[in-house]
């Protein structure tokens, strides 16, 4: 068996595996690394390869026991509301960055192969779900993404994980009764159609960029939420997203946003004024809406995620 044919029978699962990759590790930094281990383990076992499983659960297998391999030694990617209660008021004095906390990272929709197509694919890596994931002990992690989200049976984890049916549905059931508890509530996939989408951006982004918080108050839910990885202090209800914005984010000309798609949701690259009319890449907004407002603001204001986006955003300032 030579390189053209491994290729053959393996590229087609690369996109997916990096998604559950990333399920996994919560970092699509991380997961493209295994991903690539994946591959190399792949290619020098292939000739030991004797069909007796799929190709894909042979890949699904390699890929799940190099990220249960790499968790063994690294710490759940949080978010800052996995960390502590969120303030009612903006007034509060803001905790210090926590740069040395490795944070969940968003995913851009391009990486993982369009999770936003249906919606069973986005519900898989929509922000909450990913962040919710983090929670679970490595191995309960793998059993309910192969169970739940990719649909392998009982028996195939079972074979993918080198353990028993009897330890898959105990894992599996500690695994839903723990997700079940952090709860990723089932209205957040409830958005308007791509069409009121786009309108919804613009209006935000306008509002944005025009320092106009008064326009983002029709933009919000009245129980709206924002968090700001890498800074552990996050916010919860309208009036207190709008007056943190208002006193400490929002200038004219100060922000620039292109936007994108990440976890299967709205998403926006921001770019901050550096001086002299220059932007500079800042990080990535990934918006969660229910129905026709914005419930969520999720700001990575980490400048390195940027290029992961740009790859595939068209610039145009």
């Amino acid at each position: 068996m030579g390189d053209a044919e491994f290729a053959a029978l393996t590229e087609p699962y690369r996109r997916e595996l990096l998604a559950h990759c990333y399920r996994m590790l919560g970092s699509v930094q991380d997961a493209e690394d295994l991903v690539q281990e994946t591959y190399l383990r792949a290619w020098r076992a292939f000739d030991r390869f004797e069909g007796r499983s799929t190709v894909r659960r042979w890949l699904y297998k390699i890929a799940t026991m190099a990220c249960l391999t790499a968790l063994d030694t690294r710490t759940r990617r949080p978010l800052p509301s996995g960390l502590g209660a969120p303030s009612d008021d903006h007034r509060v004095e803001m905790a210090a960055q926590e740069p040395s906390v490795a944070w969940l990272q968003p995913a851009p929709d391009t990486l993982l192969g369009d999770p936003a197509a249906t919606a069973q694919r986005r519900a898989g890596v929509r922000l909450a779900f990913i962040a919710a994931l983090q929670l679970l002990p490595a191995r309960q992690r793998a059993v309910l993404t192969l169970r739940d989200v990719l649909a392998f049976r009982t028996a195939e984890v079972a074979e993918i994980l080198g353990t028993t049916a009897v330890a898959v549905d105990s894992a599996l059931r500690r695994a839903r009764s723990r997700l079940a508890e952090a709860g990723p509530v089932a209205d957040e996939l409830a958005e308007p159609d791509e069409a009121a989408v786009r309108a919804l951006l613009d209006r935000y982004v306008d509002a944005f960029t025009r320092a106009d918080p008064d326009a983002l108050v029709a933009l919000l839910r009245a129980d709206a939420e924002m968090e700001m990885p890498p800074t552990p202090t996050w916010f919860t209800g309208r009036p207190a997203v709008i007056g943190f914005l208002a006193a400490r984010v929002l200038r004219p000309r100060l922000w620039r946003f292109e936007p994108a798609r990440a976890n299967g949701q709205p998403a926006l690259v921001a770019y901050k004024n550096a001086g002299d009319d220059r932007y500079e890449g800042y990080g990535i907004q990934v918006l969660t809406l229910t129905g026709d407002r914005i419930a969520r603001i999720t700001a990575f204001n980490d400048p390195g995620l940027v290029p992961v986006f740009t790859g595939a955003v068209a610039k145009r300032r």
